[in-house]
Parts: structure tokens; C-alpha cells; sequence
């Protein structure tokens, strides 16, 4: 009984000490959260007037056409998956994951008919270990990335879609609703021939000329929207994690108090256990 008792007294302590981790955990991340999520809203105003400002030289340009405008005999779809480096999110990467995968299997047949551009530890290791076409990388991100750190997988997309080696480029991440729900999406970023319309109204006057200017604003449009997207997956990302070291915090408090009932019933068993031996033997020697 002395033996169980200590292993039930140990176990407490262990979980305690769990406990105390996930509950940091979960203040480190609620604080990393809201700094993302004032982040992720303030890049959203810049990439919808760039979208604006697209759409009105576009609607203006009679005749204009570039490979970002036109849609075309898809032979090659390129995807852009952002997941996080670190675990300890609950279901933010295996969603996005799994999103993707499904996504991949309706859509090919062979893996020759995509690449993937991986943001991302976790999403690196899945599919690199699986063998999917992972042809460009980025990992070790911190948790407010600055847009030079993602450029590079960024404009190689946007460079392969243009040159005209992929003819489709997703973007998957998990969209940021609130601290419990993220929505694991896959839109698609290119070509973006649905921009046309779009339009405020307002009257532009460009220099040197309307076509020029639309040229070098198509490519860091769609760079944009991309680093946005890894913005919102950051404050995804925190978010999870905080609900997630919350619920861990819960059921370790949970726990604990499981055990302890547990072990203030073996103790007392253990002292009327004791009374009892006493009892009988005061009586054996009467």
C-alpha cells in the first residue's frame, strides 16, 4: 500500500509540474497572438488597394495581356503550403495537411502534374518524407516574419507561374477566424483573371504608362497576398497553440485532482488498515 502510495503521490507531482509548463505555454502564446493578429490586420488595407488599383488599369486597359491575367490549359498546378515550425497547436498543421493532401488527390493524378512550396518544419517533414515535389523551402521563420524572409519562395512562384512552368498556384494556410477557430483553406492565388471588376470608381493617371505600371505591380501584388496569408497562419498558429496548452492545462488539473482523491483514499485505508492491526492486536493480548 506504502509503495502504491508513493507512485500516486509522484504521479501528482509530475503532473503538476506539466501542468505549470503548459500554463506558461499558454500565456507566451496569448501574448505572441495578439501581436500577430494586429499584424495580420494591418497588412490586409495595403493588399486590397493594390488589388484595387490592379483591377482599375486592368478594367482601362483594352486589349492589355499578360500571363497573370489569362487563364490557360492547366498542365501544372503549383501550391504554396504554410505551416508552422514548432508542434504543440493541436490540429494547425494536420489540417492544412490533410486539406492539402485531399486537394492533391481530386485534382492529380501523378506528381507530375504539381510542385510545392513549403513554409514550414512541420510541412517540410511530412512531405519531403513522403516524397511529394517539394521544390522550394522556407523553415526557422520567427514569429513576426518581415516580407524579405519570404520573398524568395514568393517570387520563385510567382516567376514559374509567369514563365509559364505551372499554369495554376494555390495558396493553403490556415485562415485566422479567433483564438479557437482556424480555417484550413486552399484559394487560388494565380492567374488572377476574376480581378477585373473590382473597381472603386476612382480615376487613376499613371507614369510612364498604365501597362508598364501594371507589369511590376502584378508580380508583388501576388507577393503580397502571400505574405499576408503568412500572417494570418502565425496568428493561427498562436492561437491554437494557446488553446491548446489551455486544454492541456485543464486536463492535467483535471488529473491531479483525480489523483489526489485517489490518494486520500489509500491513505485512509491505510490508517484504518493500521487502527484495525492495533485494535486486534490489543484485543489478542486481553
Amino acid at each position: 500500500m506504502a509503495k502504491g502510495m508513493r507512485e500516486i503521490k509522484r504521479s501528482i507531482k509530475s503532473i503538476k509540474n506539466t501542468r505549470q509548463i503548459t500554463k506558461a505555454m499558454k500565456m507566451v502564446d496569448a501574448a505572441k497572438l495578439r501581436r500577430a493578429q494586429e499584424k495580420a490586420v494591418a497588412a490586409r488595407p495595403y493588399a486590397d488597394k493594390i488589388k484595387e488599383v490592379i483591377a482599375s488599369i486592368a478594367g482601362g486597359t483594352n486589349g492589355f495581356k499578360h500571363p497573370m491575367l489569362e487563364t490557360r490549359p492547366v498542365k501544372k498546378t503549383g501550391y504554396i503550403v504554410i505551416t508552422s515550425d514548432r508542434g504543440l497547436a493541436g490540429g494547425y498543421n494536420g489540417n492544412i495537411i490533410r486539406k492539402v493532401i485531399q486537394t492533391i488527390n481530386e485534382r492529380h493524378k501523378s506528381q507530375d502534374e504539381y510542385s510545392i512550396f513549403v513554409i514550414g518544419r512541420k510541412g517540410r517533414d511530412y512531405f519531403r518524407k513522403r516524397n511529394y515535389p517539394v521544390i522550394e523551402e522556407i523553415v526557422g521563420l520567427p514569429d513576426s516574419p518581415s516580407f524579405s524572409q519570404i520573398r524568395k519562395i514568393s517570387s520563385e512562384a510567382v516567376k514559374l507561374f509567369a514563365d509559364g512552368q505551372l499554369d495554376e498556384l494555390y495558396l493553403c494556410f490556415n485562415q485566422f477566424q479567433s483564438a479557437l477557430v482556424q480555417n484550413p483553406s486552399v484559394n487560388r492565388l494565380l492567374p488572377l483573371d476574376q480581378i477585373e471588376g473590382e473597381t472603386s470608381g476612382v480615376n487613376y493617371e499613371y507614369e510612364p504608362s498604365a501597362e508598364e505600371v501594371l507589369v511590376d505591380l502584378l508580380p508583388k501584388y501576388a507577393e503580397t497576398v502571400i505574405y499576408s496569408a503568412l500572417l494570418e497562419a502565425k496568428a493561427s498558429e498562436h492561437g491554437a497553440r494557446m488553446t491548446a496548452m489551455g486544454n492541456a492545462t485543464d486536463n492535467a488539473t483535471e488529473m491531479i485532482n483525480k489523483y489526489t482523491l485517489f490518494y486520500n483514499r489509500a491513505r485512509q485505508a491505510a490508517i484504518t488498515q493500521e487502527i484495525s492491526e492495533i485494535v486486534a492486536g490489543a484485543n489478542a493480548q486481553a
